[in-house]
């Protein structure tokens, strides 16, 4: 199994004007979840805490530089780009159900301590987050073998 591991080398390949783009979604998709929760109560705006503030601009700004690495290459990297921003989405996706786990302990735990309930909320998105990155790591794996022995295919797979 492939660990998780931070890459800052990435951070180079980026813009200054894309990082920009970032900061003012996420700016503007702040102040949106405020004026919500301003004008209908904490709790409607809550649900929109959720919203993956930069997701558009990330995954598009992804596409962008893996078909430019590819095109730097030689080669075309439309679909490199388009898998790449898929990628993205799956952790996106497995990060919300993180943030779902964090909303229901901290919401469970609150009234006790503000800070208990930090530290269990930021465990249980911890937990949440890395099971669900491991259940999908299983699961692609077990379609890969189904995939492979459907096909009829007699040359096993190396990992």
């Amino acid at each position: 199994m492939t660990p998780i591991r931070f890459s800052p080398s990435s951070l180079k390949e980026g813009r200054w004007y894309e990082y920009l783009v970032r900061f003012a979604l996420g700016g503007i998709a702040t102040v949106f979840t405020g004026l919500i929760s301003s004008r209908y109560g904490a709790s409607v705006g809550g649900l929109f805490l959720g919203l993956p503030a930069i997701f558009c601009a990330s995954a598009t700004l992804i596409e962008k530089h893996e078909i430019r690495r590819k095109r730097d290459a030689g080669v075309a990297g439309e679909r490199r780009g388009q898998m790449a921003a898929a990628v993205d989405s799956a952790g996106a996706a497995l990060g919300a159900l993180g943030m779902l786990g964090f909303a229901i302990v901290f919401s469970l735990a609150a009234e006790t301590s503000i800070a208990v309930a930090f530290v269990g909320a930021s465990l249980a998105w911890l937990l949440v987050s890395v099971a669900a990155w491991y259940v999908r790591r299983k699961l692609r794996s077990v379609r890969r073998v189904r995939t492979g022995q459907k096909s009829g295919s007699a040359i096993p797979r190396s990992r």
